[in-house]
C-alpha cells in the first residue's frame, strides 16, 4: 500500500498548485476518472479478504475524500481570483447612453380589464373593490350557499387555518375569496339601491390544468333598482360582447341553469365558429347564431336574477327591488379575444410571451378608437 500513502503526501499539494481550472479538471481525472489512480486503489478492495477490506477500505475512502475536498476548496479559489480579475478589468461608464431605450408592455390580463372598464363605464357602472381575503359569510352564506354545497369543500376552496378554541374566528371561518361576488354583497350593505357596479378581481379556486388555475382574474356585474328584469341582462351583455370583441354579430343563447345566488339563472352561450389564426392555428372566432353552418355554441358566461334571500341578507327589501347579476372570468376574454391556447402561460413570466401578447403602454382602450390594443 506504498502507493495510497505516496497518493497522501503528493495529492493535495499538486491540487493546490494548480493554476487553471484546466489543470484542476486534469487532476481530477487523473485521480478520480474511471482509469485514476484512487478510483483503482478503490477497485482493490474488492481482491482483498474481509480483514484486509476492513483494515484498508477506511484508509482508501480517507484519501477519496481528501483528494475530492482539495479540488473543490483549489476550485473555488481559482473562480474567485478569476472574478476579481473580471471585475477589476471590468468597468461601465453610466454617462454613455444605453444600447437599447428601456421599454415594458401591458399584461394582456391588465389590458383586458381596462378594456371592461371602459365599456362598462360607458354604460353608467361604477368599478367596486373588495378584501381578496374574506370570511364564509360574505363569501358563502350572504349569497345563498348552503353549508353542504361543493363549493364548500376543503379541495375546492382555499381556507386559512382556525385561530380560535372553537375551530371559527369569531363565528366565520378565513379563506381566500372564490369569487368577487362578496363585493356585490358588502357594496349592497354599504351603499344600499339603486346599484349599477362591476367588481373585477383575482381569486382562488383550487383547480390548475390547461385552462384552469389556482389564481384567475374574475368580474362580476351588478344592478339592482325597481322594475328590472332578464331583457336588461341580456341587452347588458350583447351591448358589453359586441364592444368587447368589436363584432356587431355576435348573438347569445341564454339555457335555464342553476345558482344558489341567482333566481332565474341562466348560462349565456355565445355563436362562434373555427378560423385560422395569423400564427396559422386554429382558433374560436365569436360571431353569427351557433345553429348557422360552420358555427356552435360556447359557453362563456353564468347570469341570473338576483336571488330574493341575497338581496334580504344584503340589507334590501325584494318586494321593491331586483336586480340581475353576471360573472365571466378575465383571464378566458382574452384566450379568446386574442388567441391563447394555455391559461398557464398567464403566470409564468416569460418574456417571449408578453413580447408576443403583450400591449404598448401607451394603446389605451376607449371606445371611440376600439377597445382593442393597436400594438
Amino acid at each position: 500500500m506504498s502507493e495510497l500513502e505516496q497518493l497522501r503526501d503528493t495529492a493535495p499539494a499538486r491540487i493546490a498548485a494548480a493554476d487553471s481550472a484546466d489543470a484542476l479538471e486534469a487532476l481530477r481525472v487523473e485521480y478520480l476518472g474511471k482509469q485514476g489512480s484512487v478510483s483503482a486503489l478503490l477497485k482493490t478492495l474488492g481482491k482483498m479478504t474481509p480483514e484486509q477490506r476492513q483494515e484498508e477500505g477506511p484508509k482508501i475512502q480517507s484519501l477519496r475524500a481528501t483528494v475530492v475536498d482539495a479540488i473543490a476548496e483549489r476550485k473555488a479559489a481559482l473562480d474567485d481570483a478569476a472574478l476579481e480579475q473580471q471585475l477589476a478589468s471590468e468597468t461601465l461608464d453610466l454617462s454613455l447612453p444605453a444600447l437599447q431605450r428601456p421599454r415594458g408592455s401591458v399584461h394582456p390580463v391588465s389590458q383586458v380589464m381596462d378594456e371592461l372598464a371602459e365599456i362598462f363605464a360607458d354604460m353608467g357602472f361604477a368599478v367596486a373593490t373588495g378584501p381578496e381575503i374574506e370570511d364564509d359569510w360574505h363569501n358563502f352564506t350572504a349569497l345563498n350557499m348552503p353549508e353542504s354545497h361543493p363549493a364548500r369543500a376543503m379541495h375546492d376552496t382555499f381556507y386559512f387555518p382556525d385561530e380560535s378554541a372553537d375551530g371559527a374566528q369569531d363565528g366565520k371561518r378565513m379563506l381566500l375569496r372564490t369569487h368577487t361576488s362578496p363585493v356585490q354583497v358588502r357594496t349592497m350593505m354599504a351603499e344600499g339601491a339603486p346599484i349599477r357596479i362591476i367588481a373585477p378581481g383575482r381569486v382562488y379556486r383550487s383547480d390548475s390544468d390547461a385552462t384552469h388555475t389556482p389564481m384567475f382574474h374574475q368580474v362580476e356585474g351588478l344592478v339592482i333598482d325597481k322594475n328590472i328584469h332578464l331583457g336588461h341582462l341580456k341587452w347588458t351583455l350583447e351591448t358589453f360582447l359586441k364592444a368587447f370583441f368589436e363584432r356587431d354579430d355576435i348573438v347569445l343563447r341564454l339555457r335555464p341553469s342553476y345558482f344558489p345566488f341567482t333566481e332565474p339563472s341562466v348560462e349565456v352561450d355565445v355563436g362562434f365558429a373555427i378560423e385560422n389564426g395569423p400564427d396559422g392555428k386554429d382558433r374560436r372566432v365569436l360571431g353569427g347564431s351557433g345553429d348557422a353552418p360552420g358555427h356552435a355554441w360556447m359557453e362563456l358566461l353564468g347570469s341570473g336574477m338576483v336571488n330574493r334571500r341575497v338581496l334580504e341578507m344584503s340589507g334590501l327589501d325584494p318586494d321593491e327591488y331586483q336586480g340581475f347579476a353576471f360573472g365571466v372570468g378575465v383571464d378566458r376574454l382574452a384566450m379568446l379575444k386574442y388567441g391563447m391556447d394555455d391559461l398557464r402561460a398567464f403566470f409564468d413570466g416569460d418574456h417571449r410571451w408578453l413580447d408576443h401578447y403583450g400591449f404598448a403602454s401607451f394603446d389605451q382602450p376607449t371606445l371611440s378608437a376600439g377597445v382593442g390594443a393597436t400594438a
